[in-house]
């Protein structure tokens, strides 16, 4: 059995200002961890015997991760192409939008199309290179989306497309309790 891998596609290079930011601080961060996890690491390695010594190994492990990272971002950030500038036809799905889709059952779920390096499904943000977002490029208002995925044909519709962020709904799902008694 190899352990060849086939590399993986190449991702699109394309980011959105916030992105970029967020991945510049990240690496500014990261060489300010990799400064203090080297001067833990030579104090660990002053101790002595390094084969036994928990602390040297973990350092070293760490240290790695560290370095591995910062490559990346290295080589990732000087290809990446900030977009700064929203679509001239905001009707349709582009990079940078905010998409409302309503499934077969009257579901509503927002995502926002965003570059590879900054899709996160807790904020509903998706990559650009994901079949949905592909699906979803150049769509109105009502038009079908149909997206194959691991449980089968998944079948939305537009409801909204935005370029500004959605109003933050109320945590609240039904109305504050009141002091009148129930009848």
């Amino acid at each position: 059995m190899t352990r060849y891998r086939p590399p993986a596609p190449p991702k699109s290079a394309y980011i959105t200002p916030d992105g970029y930011a967020v991945l510049q601080a990240e690496q500014l961060a990261l060489w300010k961890r990799r400064a203090e996890v080297t001067v833990a690491l030579s104090e660990a390695a002053a101790e002595g015997d390094r084969s036994e010594n928990a602390e040297y190994i973990y350092r070293k492990k760490e240290l790695r991760e560290i370095d591995r990272r910062i490559r990346y971002l290295q080589k990732r950030l000087p290809e990446l192409t900030v977009v700064a500038t929203q679509a001239s036809d905001r009707s349709r799905v582009y990079f940078g939008a905010w998409v409302c889709l309503e499934d077969e059952e009257g579901k509503e779920v927002t995502y926002r199309i965003v570059g590879p390096d900054e899709f996160d499904p807790a904020q509903g943000w998706i990559s650009m290179d994901s079949p949905m977002a592909r699906a979803l490029m150049k769509k109105t208002v009502d038009d079908e989306v149909r997206v194959e995925t691991l449980s089968g044909l998944m079948v939305y519709y537009v409801v909204e497309v935005s370029y500004e962020p959605p109003e933050t709904e109320s945590i609240l799902s039904e109305p504050p309790p009141t002091d009148e008694p129930k009848p």
